[in-house]
């Protein structure tokens, strides 16, 4: 069934980097951005907290936030008892919201390039509200890989409106069939509740 995903919010619309990074410049606003995600129920983050704390019983690890937005994944990594967060992102009015102390570090940064971080940085990655339309492109999974320690994890969602349209199916299943990461979970989530919207939720285990 078609549920027309991408006409169920505005930023969907948009495909450029230029019209998204002005979009969030708008939305950010008076904190509105956040207030939304309130009102329209967003779950992504609490879901992905949820399933992540399963399989990531140390609180101790080194964790990168990855399109850490206004930081409501690191409000509750900070709410399980994981601290030792740095936050990523491409918008620097998102980064602007962040509560203080959520994170080590938090840096502007654009996940559809390389990532200045050296190989087996962290010990686990989360990545949620990123994969969807107009933001990041499945390739960002092989850098995700190559900044995670072996035996790390790596978690995060896919808008399911782009799963197969940006060909994050195809991309799971070759970083499986290349020995490079096992997939641990993978399964349809609510997103943004309000919305109708559900997201593929993914746990992977790098080897």
């Amino acid at each position: 069934m078609n549920k027309d995903i991408d006409s169920k919010i505005p930023i969907y619309k948009l495909n450029s980097k230029e019209k998204v990074l002005e979009y969030y410049d708008n939305w950010t606003k008076n904190s509105q951005f956040n207030q939304d995600m309130i009102d329209w129920k967003y779950l992504a983050p609490i879901n992905s907290i949820k399933l992540f704390k399963q399989y990531a019983l140390n609180k101790h690890i080194k964790i990168l936030d990855a399109g850490c937005g206004s930081g409501l994944v690191g409000i509750e990594l900070n709410k399980e008892g994981y601290f030792n967060i740095d936050g990523v992102d491409f918008s620097q009015s998102m980064l602007n919201l962040i509560p203080p102390q959520i994170y080590k570090s938090i840096e502007l940064v654009d996940l559809n390039e390389p990532l200045n971080f050296k190989d087996d940085s962290f010990d686990a990655i989360i990545c949620v509200g990123t994969f969807t339309y107009g933001h990041v492109k499945a390739h960002a999974l092989d850098e995700f890989i190559r900044v995670t320690k072996k035996n790390g994890y790596i978690c995060f969602t896919v808008n399911e409106g782009i799963y197969k349209e940006y060909k994050f199916d195809k991309k799971i299943e070759e970083l499986s069939n290349n020995n490079l990461w096992k997939v641990v979970s993978n399964n349809k989530s609510p997103y943004i509740l309000n919305k109708d919207v559900e997201a593929w939720l993914c746990l992977a285990k790098k080897n």
